[in-house]
């Protein structure tokens, strides 16, 4: 190498050092030198991991008490009493009809190909597989079994059949025996076949994509299968799982107290296990009972065994892992460990509202979910009669049209809360409409249902009063009445 070229190349090789060392995260220095990274595709970064975390996660959800902590907070904030739907076609006899057609459906019997499983409590193992497994899969199945003809099958991500290479159409791919055209969208998935105790008996079986919602997360857009959402608190829920079995032990053996003989003078005779005439020698299988007094041999003593506690503080380690665990999932401690000993009222709301924030995610990702099985719900019973409508196929947007109306939260402190919503609707902050939403009702029907007391109470002879916005003054001039004299 000529002079010029080996002054250009240091030239070139310090410019290079110099922009490395423009970020500490790019050091491959002592302190990052066993951090080991590289960029990937998803697909590629989580193809080789994906059993195995599943696999540990599902050993957590059987046995770690903490990860079940976490997976009753998401069932109980994302489903918990369910979802009732709001029918919003033009027609509201239509509305009703549909809405008491849905209620029936969800049934065991009629929502499920097994019969075994209601459609609230399907969304709650939805939503604990998806934590555990990152997802699950609906298959709509068209039968005649149930008031409409149209039912859901579950199927877990392992029964995607990951072996399967070959496409059903020519250019597709399978990967993860998900089937994918060129712009990697699904197309259809190959299921294993099972006999009823679990064994693969034949070969997969082909389902369309239209017939299939594949319920999961998606992170990045090379992503293509699903991947556990404990994935980032795997390794730290089973720290603590390990450090709190750790602690138990310790606490046993320090609870316990030994006793061994001490003999000055060795006892005579042939052998450990002689016994004098007295039967003062010989201390094989006794034990130390409550109240206990024993004579001992001539020249024995005793010498206690008593371990002690080493005084480390579990409780605050445990704390902060928790706390790391919970942050980790998006939740606070409080949620996590059901601690509560520390809140305020100020800290226990905005926790609730940050957890509300992170269970929105999932709670869209349902809705959407529900959403898609409404339409084929709706479909299907029109196609076998249950409801009448002429013009359907027209106006299809219209009478598909419909909302979903999230159970509502209990209040921390009730006072505080409808002082807040008092306050809100006066000033204007929020209207009726998004008061009744925040407490899961319809706003519309509980109109109704406030218009009925009413009237009832004055036919009676009761006055009731009536609900006044703004400052009041007009709505409680026009709630007046005459109270009839009984």
């Amino acid at each position: 190498m000529k002079g010029g070229d080996t002054v250009g190349f240091f030239s070139r090789l310090l410019e290079k050092v110099s922009v490395w060392r423009h970020y500490d995260a790019a050091s491959c220095g002592r302190q990052n030198a066993g951090w080991r990274a590289w960029n990937e595709s998803a697909e590629l970064t989580d193809r080789f991991s994906r059993d195995v975390v599943r696999a540990r996660a599902r050993d957590l959800e059987r046995n770690s008490d903490i990860a079940q902590a976490i997976l009753h907070a998401y069932k109980r904030n994302v489903v918990g009493k369910g979802y009732t739907l709001r029918a919003k076609t033009s027609k509201e006899e239509l509305n009703k009809r549909l809405e008491q057609l849905w209620k029936q459906w969800t049934k065991a019997r009629n929502c499920d190909v097994t019969g075994e499983q209601s459609l609230n409590q399907i969304l709650r193992m939805a939503v604990e597989r998806k934590r555990v497994d990152g997802g699950m899969l609906f298959v709509y199945r068209y039968t005649k079994e149930g008031i409409v003809p149209f039912q859901l099958q579950l199927f877990e991500v392992d029964e995607l059949d990951s072996n399967q290479t070959t496409p059903k159409y020519k250019g597709n791919r399978v990967v993860g025996g998900v089937e994918y055209n060129q712009y990697r969208k699904p197309v259809g998935y190959w299921i294993r076949q099972y006999d009823m105790e679990g064994y693969q008996v034949l070969d997969p079986i082909w389902l369309p994509a239209k017939d299939v919602y594949f319920y999961k997360s998606k992170r990045r857009p090379s992503q293509l299968r699903e991947m556990s959402d404990l994935t980032p608190t795997i390794t730290r829920v089973r720290d603590a799982n390990e450090f709190i079995t750790a602690v138990s032990v310790k606490e046993r053996i320090a609870a316990c107290l030994a006793v061994f003989i001490k003999r000055a003078v060795p006892a005579s005779g042939l052998g450990r296990g002689f016994r004098s005439e007295e039967g003062k020698v010989d201390y094989e299988g006794v034990k130390i009972t409550p109240g206990m007094v024993k004579e001992m041999g001539a020249g024995d003593g005793i010498e206690v065994v008593d371990p002690r506690n080493a005084g480390t503080d579990a409780s605050s380690f445990l704390k902060v892992q928790q706390t790391l665990i919970a942050s980790g999932q998006g939740l606070s401690y409080e949620t996590v460990s059901r601690d509560m000993s520390g809140a305020t009222y100020s800290s226990a709301r905005q926790n609730a509202i940050e957890d509300e924030s992170t269970y929105a995610e999932d709670v869209e990702l349902l809705m959407d979910l529900l959403s898609e099985v409404y339409e084929q719900f709706v479909i299907s019973a029109v196609l076998a009669g249950k409801v009448e409508i002429p013009d359907f196929w027209q106006n299809k947007t219209d009478y598909l049209a419909h909302s979903w109306v999230k159970p509502p939260k209990k209040w921390i402190d009730p006072t505080k809360e409808s002082n807040a919503y008092k306050i809100a609707l006066q000033s204007g902050q929020k209207t009726f409409q998004d008061v009744c939403a925040e407490q899961g009702k319809d706003w519309k029907e509980a109109v109704d249902e406030m218009a009925e007391v009413l009237k009832y109470g004055r036919e009676v002879g009761i006055e009731l009063g009536g609900v006044m916005f703004g400052n009041g003054t007009t709505a409680a001039k026009e709630n007046t009445i005459t109270t009839v004299d009984p």
